[in-house]
C-alpha cells in the first residue's frame, strides 16, 4: 500500500477547527488563533519547543487552513502568529493549487494584497513583506492560468498604490509587493514550487516581455513624485523612504537576465562593444536591452534626473559624511553604475554616438566621486566613507565592460584635458600608495578599491591583448600603463623587502597572487616595449646587490625581491596553459618589430638573464650562499611556465582581426623568428633544456623535505616539458636526463620524496619515452627505468623470512615508495610503451598477493598494493589480448580471493558509526579501491583495442565482476554507506554492472541480490542527487532487461522478479515489484529535485511493463483513497492519461520512453499537490 507521510499531531483546539468544506464557526477560530499564539509563544520562549513546532506545523500540512489563518492575519495581536499563519496559507495554497477553484485562487492573493495595503502603517514590518512575498508566490503559481485581464485586476490596484494615490506607506508597499515578485520570477531568487522548469521559464519569459517594462516606469513615477519633497528638506524626510525603495527596484529590473537583449553583430565601424568581456573575477553585469526601451531609459531624461537628484543631495548633505551611506544614496549610486552597463539594440545603429552619448552623461556625474583621487584618498583617512569612491570605480569598471580602450580614453576627453585611461591611472596609483603604507591584516579600503580597478584595466586590455596592433593603447595611454606598471612593481618590491619579520609572508603560495599578477602582466604588456628594459634593469641591479654583498651583506632582503620579480615577469611574458600549451603573448609578439637579431631582442635579453641567474644555482658555494628554497621555488615556477611558452616552440603567428600592412607584418614576423630562434630546436633550445633539467635535479637532491619546491619540480617544471613531443625527442639524448634517471633508479636520497611527488616523477620518466622514435627502443628504456622497481619487490617477496624482514621501517619505506613509483609508471602507458608497462606489472602480479597477505595489518601498504592494481589495470585492460586478459582476470579473483579470505579493511557497523569524520572513512578507502578496480575491469567490455577476439577466452570479464561482488557486497553495509565517496563508487560500479552484464544478476547468490536490494532501496532515498540518478539507472536496467527477456520467452530475473502467489495464494513482492511500488511512492509523496523527474521516469514505465497487474492495483488503491468524487475522478483521469497519453504503447523503446516522460511531468504537476495533503 503507497503510505504519504505524516505530520505531527495537531493539538485538541486546532484538530477541531477545520473541516474539508471550509466551514468553522467564530468559537472554533478563536480557538485555533489561541493554539498558534500559545506555540509562538512557547518558542519564543524555549518552553516546550517541540511541542509548539508540531502545532505550527500541523497548521500548514491541514487541509485548507485558509479562513483560519486569513482569521488569525487580522485579529491576532501576536506578529509571529500572524506571521506563521501567512506562511500556512503559503504552504497550503502551493500543495492544494490543482484542487482550489480559480475564484478560491484570487480570492487568496486578494486577500494579501488588500491587507498589506491596509495595514501598510504597521510596524512590523516583517509580517507585511511575509504577506507580501505569499501574494508574490501564489501569483506566480497561477501566472499561466491566470488570462491577462485578470493579472491586471491585481496589478491595477498595484499601480494605483506605487503611483502615490494613497499615501508613501502604501506607495512603499506596492514597490515592496514588485520587489518581491520580481524576485519570485528570477530564476536564481525564484521560491521552489515543485515545478518543472519550464514552467519557470514560461512565466519568466511572460514578466519580461508583458510586464518588466511597466513595472520599471511605475517605479520611476513613484520616486519622482517625490523628488520635489526630498530635495526642499534640509533633513531625512518619509519621502526617502519611498524614493529608496524605487531606486533599489529599478536596480533590480535593470539586473535581471534579459533572454531578448537585442544582440546584433557589431558593425566594424562601431566603438561600442555589445559582447560582455568573458571574465568571471568581473563585478559588472551587462544590461543588454532592445528598443523597447528605448523611450524610458535613454530619451525620456530619466538618466539626467538621477544624475541631478543625487548631485543636489550630494552638495545639499556634504558636510554630513553620513548620508553618503544612507540607503537613498547608495540605492542611487548603484542604479547609475548599473546603467553604465547598458548596451544592445536599445541604442541605435550610429556607429556608437548615442551610446558614448550616455555614457559621457554618466561619467560627468561619475567623476565628481573620483577625482581628484589624491583629494579623495586624503578625505578617507580622515573619516570620509570609501562607498562614493568604491562606487565610482565599479563605474568605471562598468564602462570598460562595453567600450574599447580607445573609447574609454576618448569619453573624458570631452569635458577634462585627459582621457579616462589618465585617471584610471592615477586613482591606481592614488591606492597603491595607500596600500604601500597599510597593513594587509586590516584589509583596507583600497585593498577592495585595487582590485575593482585591477578587473577594470583587465577589462579592457583582455580585447586588447587579441586584436591586433591596431587596438593599441593611445599615447596618453601606453605612458599612464607604463607609470602605474612601475609604481606597482615598487610596491610589490617594497612589500617583499619588509616581509622578512613577516613569517605569514613566506607561506603565500603562487596560486594565491595568482590573479592579481595576471592583472599586473596585462598592464605591462599594454606598454610592453617600456616593461620589458624596466625589469630587466631591475634584475640586473639586484643580481649585482647580491655578487657585491657576497659574504658582507645579508642578501634575504634582495632575495625577497627577486621572488617577487620573478612572479611578475613569469606572468609578463607568459600566459597560464591550462592544460593546453599556451601562445606567445601577442603584445610580445608584434610590439618588437625593430629587432631582428636574437641576441639584442629585449624578451631574449630578460630570459636569458633569469636563466644564467638560475644556472647559478648548480655551483655549491652560490646555493648555499643564495638560493633559500623560497627563492628556488620562483626559479623553478619561472622555469616551468617560461619552458611551457618558449622552448623549442613552432608555429605560425597569431591572426589579427585588424588588418596589417605588409611592411609591418614582415617586421613582426622577422623579430618573432629571432625571438624563438633563441631557444629553437636546432639553435640554444637543447643547452637550455639541459640548463632546465640540472636545475631540476639539483632541487631534488639538494632540498629534501622542501615539499613545495619538490611539487613544482615534479609537476609543474619536468611534467609540464615532457607533455610537449618536440622536447622528448631531445630529453633522452641528454646527459642530465640520463643522470635524473639513474639517480631515480639509484640514488637512495630520491626516495625521501613523499608519495605523491614518486608518482609523479615515474610517470614523467617514463613519458619521456614518447620522445623515442624506435618502440624496441623506448620499450627497452621503460624496462631500465623500472627493472629496480620489479626486482626490489621480486626479490624482498622471495625471501624465506618476508614476513620478519617486511616489518622493518626501512624495509616498509622502500616498498612503499616503488610502489608508488609503480603508480606512477603505469599511469603514463600509451600505445607504443604498453608493452613494457604490461611486462611491469606483470612481472609483480605475485609479489602483490605475498605483500598483501604480509602487510594484511598495514592498512595504508594495503591500500597502496590495491590501488597499484587498479592503476596498472586502467592503463591496460583495453589493449590486453585474451590470453592477457585471462591472466589478469586470473590474477584479479585472486585478489578478491585473498582479501576476502582475509577480511582486510572490514569494520564492525557498531565501530562504523562511531566516526564522525570523512578522515576516518578513509579506513574505507581499501574498499573503495576493490570498487574502482571492479569498474575498471567493466571497460573492457566497452572499449576494446585488442588486436585479437575473445571468444575463446574461458574466464569473462562477467565472471570477474560476479565473484567480486560476491566477496565486496558482504563487506559493505549500509551504515558505511554513510561516507560519501565510498558511497559514490558503489554505486557507480553498481549502475556500470546492472547496465553492461544485467544477465549476471540472475546468477547471484540469494545474500548478494539482497544486498544489492537494499542498498538500492537505501540509495533511491539519497540526499545526493547524482546517488539517487545512479540508483535510477540501475533500476532501469534491471527492468529494461527482464521486461526485454521476457519478451523473448525467456526468464529473465526468474519468477519471483515481480509479484507473484505464494503456497497461501497471497500476492507476494519480487525486487520489481517492490521498486517499482517504492518509486511511486517517492515521486508521489515524498521530497526530491525535480531535475530526477526524467530518470525515475525512465526507470517507472519499464518497471510498469514488468508488473502491469501490480500498477493498476495500486492505481486503484490511489483512487479509491481520495476524500470525495472530484478528486477521485481526477485521480483516475490523471492515472489513465499517464500511459495512454500521446498515443503511447506498452513497448520500452526509445519513443515510447520520450513520451512517458512527458507524461509524467504532467501527471505530477496535475496531482501531486492534493495527493500530499490526505
Amino acid at each position: 500500500m503507497l503510505k504519504r507521510n505524516k505530520g505531527n499531531s495537531i493539538d485538541e483546539a486546532l484538530s477541531i477547527s477545520i473541516d474539508m468544506n471550509g466551514n468553522i464557526d467564530l468559537g472554533q477560530l478563536q480557538a485555533t488563533m489561541q493554539a498558534i499564539e500559545f506555540a509562538c509563544s512557547s518558542i519564543q520562549i524555549n518552553v516546550n519547543p517541540t511541542a509548539a513546532e508540531a502545532t505550527i506545523l500541523s497548521l500548514c500540512q491541514s487541509p485548507r487552513p485558509y479562513q483560519a489563518c486569513q482569521f488569525i492575519i487580522e485579529n491576532s495581536q501576536l506578529p509571529n502568529a500572524r506571521f506563521q499563519a501567512a506562511t500556512a496559507i503559503r504552504d497550503a495554497a502551493i500543495r492544494e493549487w490543482s484542487f482550489l477553484s480559480p475564484d478560491e485562487k484570487k480570492s487568496l492573493i486578494s486577500f494579501c494584497l488588500s491587507y498589506v495595503m491596509k495595514h501598510a502603517s504597521s510596524p512590523e514590518g516583517y509580517v507585511l513583506s511575509k504577506i507580501s512575498s505569499v501574494a508574490a508566490q501564489l501569483l506566480k503559481r497561477g501566472w499561466l492560468e491566470f488570462t491577462a485581464a485578470e493579472r491586471d485586476v491585481f496589478f491595477s490596484e498595484i499601480k494605483l498604490a506605487i503611483t502615490g494615490n494613497h499615501g508613501l506607506d502604501v506607495q512603499f508597499i506596492g514597490i515592496n509587493f514588485l520587489e518581491s515578485l520580481v524576485s519570485e520570477f528570477s530564476p536564481s531568487t525564484s521560491t521552489a514550487l515543485g515545478l518543472p522548469r519550464e514552467f519557470h521559464e514560461q512565466c519568466r519569459k511572460s514578466l519580461e516581455h508583458d510586464y518588466l517594462k511597466n513595472f520599471y516606469s511605475w517605479a520611476v513615477e513613484a520616486a519622482q513624485s517625490v523628488t520635489t519633497q526630498i530635495t526642499n528638506s534640509d533633513a531625512a524626510v518619509s519621502e526617502d523612504r519611498v524614493c529608496a525603495t524605487a531606486l533599489r527596484f529599478m536596480l533590480q529590473v535593470l539586473s535581471w537576465d534579459f533572454s531578448n537583449s537585442g544582440r546584433v553583430v557589431k558593425n566594424t565601424l562601431d566603438v561600442f562593444s555589445f559582447v560582455a568581456k568573458e571574465d568571471s573575477n568581473s563585478a559588472y553585469t551587462l544590461v543588454q536591452l532592445g528598443p523597447s526601451w528605448r523611450d524610458i531609459l535613454i530619451t525620456s531624461g530619466h538618466i539626467g534626473w538621477l544624475l541631478g537628484l543625487y548631485g543636489v543631495l550630494r552638495e545639499k548633505f556634504s558636510g554630513k559624511g553620513y548620508w553618503i551611506d544612507c540607503p537613498l544614496a547608495v540605492s542611487a549610486r548603484k542604479l547609475i553604475v548599473q546603467l553604465c552597463s547598458l548596451t544592445g539594440t536599445i541604442f541605435p545603429s550610429d556607429g556608437g554616438a548615442s551610446q558614448g552619448k550616455h555614457l559621457l552623461q554618466l561619467l560627468s556625474g561619475i567623476i565628481q566621486w573620483i577625482h581628484p583621487p589624491d583629494v579623495i584618498a586624503n578625505a578617507i583617512e580622515s573619516g570620509r566613507s570609501e562607498s562614493e569612491l568604491l562606487d565610482g570605480c565599479r563605474g568605471l569598471l562598468s564602462i570598460s565592460a562595453v567600450t574599447n580602450p580607445i573609447s574609454f580614453d576618448d569619453l573624458l576627453k570631452h569635458i577634462r584635458p585627459f582621457g579616462t585611461l589618465s585617471l584610471l591611472s592615477a586613482l591606481m596609483c592614488e591606492v597603491i600608495k595607500d596600500l604601500m603604507n597599510k597593513d594587509m591584516e586590516e584589509e583596507p579600503w583600497s585593498w577592495v578599491a585595487r582590485d575593482i580597478l585591477l578587473d577594470t584595466w583587465t577589462t579592457l586590455l583582455t580585447e586588447t591583448n587579441t586584436s591586433g596592433v591596431t587596438s593599441l593603447l593611445p599615447p596618453e595611454g601606453i605612458n599612464a600603463a607604463a607609470n602605474l606598471f612601475a609604481l606597482i612593481v615598487e610596491s610589490e618590491l617594497k612589500a617583499a623587502s619588509a616581509s622578512e619579520e613577516k613569517e605569514e609572508y613566506f607561506q603565500a603560495s603562487v596560486a594565491a597572487m595568482d590573479e592579481r599578477l595576471s592583472s599586473y602582466a596585462l598592464i605591462a604588456r599594454a606598454a610592453i616595449n617600456v616593461t620589458i628594459p624596466f625589469l630587466t634593469g631591475l634584475f640586473s641591479d639586484r643580481f649585482s646587490r647580491l655578487h657585491q654583498g657576497n659574504g658582507i651583506s645579508d642578501p634575504t632582503t634582495t632575495m625577497e625581491e627577486l621572488y617577487s620579480l620573478l612572479l611578475i615577469t613569469g606572468h609578463v611574458l607568459a600566459d597560464e596553459g591550462e592544460g593546453e600549451t599556451p601562445l606567445i603573448p601577442l603584445a610580445i609578439e608584434t610590439r618588437f618589430p625593430e629587432y631582428v637579431e636574437t641576441e639584442k631582442h629585449p624578451v631574449v635579453v630578460l630570459s636569458w638573464s633569469i636563466i644564467k641567474f638560475a644556472e647559478q644555482s648548480l655551483d655549491p658555494n652560490m646555493r648555499a650562499a643564495f638560493f633559500s628554497p623560497r627563492l628556488m621555488e620562483a626559479i623553478i615556477w619561472f622555469l616551468a611556465r617560461w619552458s611551457c611558452t618558449y622552448l623549442m616552440t613552432v608555429g605560425e603567428m597569431q591572426s589579427f582581426k585588424n588588418p596589417i600592412d605588409e611592411v609591418t607584418l614582415l617586421q613582426m614576423q622577422q623579430s618573432r623568428k629571432a625571438l624563438l630562434s633563441f631557444s629553437a630546436e636546432y639553435t640554444q633550445g637543447k643547452n637550455l633544456l639541459d640548463i632546465i633539467v640540472r636545475v631540476s635535479l639539483t632541487t631534488l637532491i639538494s632540498y629534501a623535505g622542501e615539499k613545495d619546491l619538490q611539487a613544482l619540480t615534479c609537476y609543474q617544471l619536468l611534467g609540464g616539458i615532457v607533455k610537449r613531443k618536440s622536447i622528448c625527442a631531445h630529453l633522452a639524448t641528454l646527459d642530465s636526463w640520463r643522470d635524473l634517471a639513474h639517480c631515480f633508479t639509484n640514488d637512495r636520497v630520491l626516495l625521501t620524496l613523499n608519495a605523491t611527488h614518486q608518482r609523479s616523477l615515474a610517470q614523467t620518466l617514463v613519458l619521456s619515452a614518447s620522445g623515442i622514435k624506435n618502440p624496441v627502443e623506448a620499450n627497452q628504456y621503460i624496462r631500465n627505468l623500472t627493472s629496480h622497481m620489479t626486482s626490489y619487490l621480486n626479490d624482498i617477496s622471495a625471501k624465506k623470512d618476508i614476513k620478519n624482514i617486511s616489518q622493518q621501517p626501512d624495509v616498509i619505506l622502500v616498498v612503499t615508495c616503488l610502489l608508488e613509483r609503480l603508480r606512477g609508471a603505469s599511469s603514463a602507458s600509451e600505445p607504443r610503451t604498453q608493452k613494457a608497462i604490461y611486462e611491469m606489472g606483470f612481472s609483480v602480479l605475485q609479489p602483490i598477493l605475498k605483500f598483501l597477505e604480509v602487510y594484511k595489518h598495514e592498512s595504508a601498504v594495503v591500500y597502496l598494493l590495491l590501488k597499484v592494481v587498479v592503476d596498472w589495470v586502467e592503463g591496460q585492460i583495453i589493449y590486453l589480448e585474451p590470453h592477457e586478459t585471462a591472466l589478469v582476470i586470473d590474477f584479479c579473483m585472486h585478489l578478491l580471493q585473498l582479501y576476502s579470505s582475509q577480511n582486510i579493511g572490514k569494520i564492525s557497523v557498531t565501530i562504523s558509526s562511531s566516526l564522525q569524520s570523512e578522515a576516518n572513512a578513509e579506513k574505507y578507502r581499501d574498499l573503495r579501491a576493490l570498487l574502482q578496480l571492479l569498474q575498471k575491469l567493466c571497460t573492457k567490455d566497452m572499449v576494446d583495442f585488442s588486436s585479437a577476439a575473445g571468444e575463446g577466452q574461458q574466464t569473462s570479464i562477467s565472471q570477474v565482476i560476479y565473484v567480486g561482488v560476491h566477496i565486496v557486497s558482504p563487506l559493505i553495509t549500509i551504515e558505511m554507506l554513510k561516507y560519501p565517496k565510498l558511497c559514490y563508487d558503489h554505486f557507480a560500479l553498481l549502475s556500470h554492472m546492472l547496465e553492461v552484464y544485467p544477465e549476471m544478476i540472475p546468477k547471484l547468490s540469494p545474500e548478494a541480490f539482497s544486498h544489492i536490494s537494499g542498498t538500492l532501496d537505501y540509495g533511491l532515498h539519497h540526499q545526493d542527487e547524482e546517488i539517487v540518478g545512479m540508483c535510477l539507472r540501475s533500476l532501469r536496467a534491471l527492468a529494461f532487461y527482464h521486461y526485454s527477456e521476457r519478451e523473448g520467452g525467456k526468464d529473465g530475473l526468474g519468477p519471483h522478479a515481480t509479484s507473484y502467489k505464494d503456497a497461501s495464494g497471497n500476492f507476494q513482492d519480487g525486487i520489481l515489484s517492490k521498486f517499482l511500488r517504492s518509486l511511486l511512492q517517492l515521486i508521489l509523496f515524498e521530497d526530491y529535485s525535480m531535475d530526477l523527474v526524467g530518470g525515475a521516469a525512465d526507470a517507472l514505465f519499464p518497471l510498469i511493463l514488468c508488473d502491469h497487474g501490480l500498477y493498476q492495483r495500486l492505481c486503484n488503491e490511489l483512487v479509491e483513497r481520495q476524500p470525495n468524487p472530484v478528486l477521485k475522478t481526477r485521480m483516475a483521469s490523471a492515472l489513465h492519461s499517464l500511459t495512454t497519453s500521446g498515443d503511447i504503447s506498452h513497448s520500452a523503446d526509445r519513443s515510447n520512453m520520450r513520451k512517458f516522460r512527458k507524461n509524467l511531468n504532467q501527471f505530477l504537476v496535475d496531482v501531486r499537490g492534493f495527493l500530499r495533503i490526505i
